[in-house]
């Protein structure tokens, strides 16, 4: 569990209710026509821009905000130096045998193994590591275009209790309570906006980021196996890729 993502949510979300409690009744910030218009709004819209199964992996992959299961940049570089000197000491026989949990890790080993030359290595490296980019970017995607559907159609709630406001301005008494009820679409719009669908969506780019960097260490990796780098090469190589204050000394 990622505790900075939980923290955040909850911090969040338990300021905006306390401030709710503090200022008054409860009920006065529920309206379930509005709800309808800003959630179902932002659905329609989203559903309308992405295929169903975009929308769908994305709200799996909103899960992983939570989750602290990554790789550490330094158990990759450690691995690659690992594998360099089963390379060197047992030559591509010995790389064969090697198993990873890690598929990219798996392929690279495969594609040494095989006797590939180091274009191809290269090129289907990059390949894997475009195509995993894009599938994370229409992921992102999603949740960016929520970010910005959310307000828009809280404005448009907003509108519509305005509307339904001024038709009734022959009694005065009720013109305070509909312009509240007005408002509380634009409240669940901003809600959702900035404490939902924007912090998932930059956090997901954050995930990416790390995770581009732990495949362009493997990359870089397999290249250096392929030219027969020694390990202290490969770890000053590799290792760049990581802040200094971070980096695991090598032994």
């Amino acid at each position: 569990m990622d505790i900075a993502s939980l923290t955040g949510i909850v911090a969040g979300l338990g300021l905006i209710m306390s401030a709710i409690l503090m200022g008054g009744d409860f009920s006065l910030f529920v309206n379930i026509p509005g709800i309808m218009i800003v959630v179902g709004g932002t659905l329609s819209a989203t559903l309308l821009t992405f295929p169903l199964n975009d929308v769908l992996s994305a709200f799996k992959a909103a899960v992983f905000v939570f989750s602290s299961k990554q790789d550490n940049p330094n158990d990759m570089v450690f691995t690659m130096i690992e594998l360099c000197k089963i390379t060197r000491k047992e030559g591509l026989v010995g790389l064969s045998k090697t198993k990873s949990d890690h598929a990219f890790i798996t392929k690279a080993c495969m594609l040494i193994s095989d006797g590939a030359d180091e274009k191809t290595i290269s090129d289907t490296l990059t390949i894997e590591i475009d195509a995993m980019k894009e599938r994370h970017f229409i992921v992102q995607d999603v949740f960016t275009k929520m970010n910005a559907y959310a307000p828009a159609f809280g404005m448009i709630g907003t509108l519509i209790g305005l509307v339904q406001m001024l038709a009734n301005l022959a009694d005065p008494a009720s013109v305070g309570p509909a312009m509240g009820v007005a408002l509380l679409t634009t409240f669940y719009g901003a809600v959702l906006a900035f404490m939902i669908f924007g912090p998932i969506a930059g956090k997901l780019k954050a995930i990416t980021a790390k995770e581009v960097m732990n495949l362009q260490i493997i990359f870089d990796g397999a290249s250096a196996i392929t030219q027969d780098a020694n390990p202290r090469m490969v770890y000053e190589k590799l290792s760049s890729y990581i802040p200094s204050s971070q980096r695991k000394a090598l032994e």
